[in-house]
């Protein structure tokens, strides 16, 4: 069975070069126009055509998220940015409107991905979207494991699936609740996330929260427990969430989903509780495992987010490392302390520790690093690469 794609969000170019270095076969990301997450750095046409040079010469791949619902307006637009997508060679685009289909599949050769925001949870449907001139089809998020398999033996579209990242509580995505309480149209890239807002129930007049706010959210997704079974049904490409997340969290499910997939297809396949280790690292809020179990309760749901505090076990990114002084440059992204032993990811290879044996600012030794973005010098014998990420322990 070949091994599916694994395919990693991207918020800004250097986030795609880390995913694509921790692991990830590809990358989807949205450029300035026709893409869903207007708070997200997103990418100019240079930076497209940065990213997809880098990706190519890693013989990875990039898609373009062109997944907005157009208005009139917008039309008319829609096929010179196409076609300059298609200039710069990337892998594909993803559309959730028919009318971005038709033109692309009529006026480019542009690899077509429909988009989970269609809803697609039948074979009939996806292949319907095939003879439109979807190449591929990202199902939608509530299928079962059964389902999937019954969509994977009746039908020859690539079939793309979110294993990993943010829920929404409306079917795929089809929420409007951020339109009616903030005036931010969800479906076109300004979700104010209003289900993740603390809210007062009340039965005839009488609160019956007391003082635990109450939430609608959807937990986050973690399906890691089934992605042998997706990988056996011969699903083509397993997504994660998450184009607005940090660094930090493209690195780490990219280095620990990579090496679920090395050990599947190696039949090394350790206890899952080693993968689930792995990912403890990233900023997650509480997950499940979504639907893929068959139909779920209230168990799936986030009520609150009383307990839950912010990760910062991610201290920093090491810039570069001299092996004649046994010097590392750090880019800090939290607190850390001469003397701590801390832990280092790194591409390709099993994560291990360090102890720092001193910390430079300007020349100068300090006793700790503690502003985010500055850079300081680590003392370190064992040697470190440019992109490591240095964690605490």
């Amino acid at each position: 069975m070949p091994r599916p794609e694994l395919l990693l969000p991207a918020g800004n170019l250097e986030k795609l070069k880390i995913a694509l270095l921790y692991g990830a076969d590809a990358c989807y990301i949205g450029a300035k126009e026709y893409s869903l997450r207007a708070q997200a750095s997103n990418f100019t046409i240079k930076d497209i055509s940065e990213a997809v040079k880098f990706a190519h010469d890693l013989k990875k791949k990039v898609y373009i998220t062109v997944n907005v619902i157009p208005r009139e307006r917008e039309i008319m637009g829609i096929l010179p940015y196409l076609k300059k997508l298609e200039s710069l060679n990337v892998d594909g685009i993803i559309v959730s409107s028919p009318i971005i289909l038709y033109i692309a599949k009529r006026y480019t050769n542009l690899h077509i991905s429909v988009s989970t925001q269609a809803s697609i949870s039948n074979y009939r449907s996806v292949n319907v979207y095939n003879r439109l001139g979807a190449e591929r089809v990202v199902l939608a998020r509530e299928l079962s494991i059964e389902e999937l398999k019954t969509i994977r033996n009746n039908t020859k579209s690539e079939l793309e699936v979110f294993i990993h990242g943010g829920m929404c509580s409306g079917y795929s995505g089809r929420c409007t609740l951020s339109n009616y309480m903030s005036n931010r149209d969800a479906n076109r890239g300004g979700c104010a996330h209003s289900c993740r807002w603390n809210y007062d129930l009340f039965l005839n007049d009488l609160k019956i929260n007391d003082d635990k706010p109450f939430q609608i959210a959807s937990k986050d997704l973690e399906a890691i427990e089934y992605i042998k079974d997706l990988y056996d049904i011969g699903i083509d490409s397993l997504k994660i969430e998450g184009r607005m997340k940090s660094l930090h969290y493209v690195a780490t499910l990219a280095y620990t989903y990579n090496k679920l997939l090395n050990d599947i297809e190696n039949n090394t396949l350790e206890d899952i509780s080693v993968y689930k280790k792995l990912l403890e690292a990233s900023e997650n809020r509480m997950n499940a495992s979504g639907f893929f179990g068959g139909n779920n309760d209230s168990s799936i749901t986030l009520y609150s987010k009383v307990g839950l505090e912010a990760n910062q076990s991610f201290l920093g990114l090491v810039l570069d490392y001299n092996k004649d002084t046994k010097e590392a440059l750090i880019e800090v992204r939290n607190h850390f302390t001469s003397d701590d032993i801390i832990e280092v990811m790194s591409p390709n290879k099993e994560l291990f520790s360090i102890k720092i044996d001193g910390i430079y600012k300007d020349g100068e030794r300090v006793d700790a690093a503690r502003h985010a973005l500055e850079r300081v010098t680590i003392k370190c014998d064992k040697e470190l690469f440019k992109n490591d990420i240095l964690r605490r322990l």
